[in-house]
């Protein structure tokens, strides 16, 4: 369903996962889908091919140009390497990607993100007013404090119960900074779940019933905002 693109991004040229809708009219609205600490995994291709089966479309830029992990040592390494300034210039030319396509529908689109794509999907919340409808999963955010007053859209956040990265203290703490703002924002927490229970590709992990419930309000929330 989805294929290989390139984007220009500050004078760049950036890859990503690109996943456009194969039934209806194949247009739809706009998500940018931002990777765990993995990279650019097969996981991360198929949520967007999930949103895309939705009606969305759905790109995912490669932060880590080309690299990826499979342990978490590698993907510590790779996280801890990756530069905040480039990654907010390529997340920022998949927004531009998107708006431009001629698949979108709309002038503003949604983000998602992962673990490490928490914390980025809610700090492009903060960098690009055309995203509306921002969604963390139990984000971490290495190296940068988002500007929580620049946000423009609402956030979803969904969060585990047990969670030495993302606990549910730094949770509601980040709930109440970001209910200081004026900002909408709703989060939820899931019972007997650990960090990372959205991704089934990992089964020491991966709760079905928790990530059936979330996807389920993340498709809400996408159609309450962006239509």
């Amino acid at each position: 369903m989805g294929e290989t693109v390139e984007f220009p991004s500050n004078g760049h040229t950036v890859q990503g996962y690109l996943a456009i809708p194969q039934s209806g009219s194949g247009e739809g609205p706009g998500v940018v889908v931002i990777q765990e600490w993995w990279g650019l995994v097969p996981h991360i291709k198929g949520v967007c091919e999930r949103l895309a089966s939705e009606g969305c479309v759905a790109l995912a830029p490669d932060l880590y140009h080309g690299q990826g992990a499979s342990e978490p040592g590698e993907a510590q390494k790779l996280m801890m390497s990756m530069k905040m300034d480039e990654a907010a210039r390529d997340m920022g030319g998949a927004v531009q990607y998107l708006i431009d396509h001629d698949a979108t529908e709309g002038e503003t689109v949604g983000s998602v993100g992962f673990c490490l794509g928490g914390g980025l999907s809610l700090y492009l919340a903060t960098l690009r007013p055309e995203v509306d409808a921002c969604v963390v999963y139990y984000g971490v955010l290495p190296g940068v404090q988002p500007d929580l007053s620049q946000v423009r859209g609402a956030v979803l956040g969904h969060y585990a119960e047990h969670d030495d990265f993302a606990s549910p203290a730094a949770a509601q703490e980040l709930k109440s900074r970001l209910e200081t703002q004026g900002v909408p924002v709703e989060f939820h927490q899931y019972d007997g779940t650990s960090h990372g229970f959205f991704n089934d590709s990992r089964p020491e992990v991966y709760n079905p019933e928790a990530s059936r419930r979330s996807w389920d309000r993340t498709l809400a929330f996408y159609r309450e905002r962006l239509g």
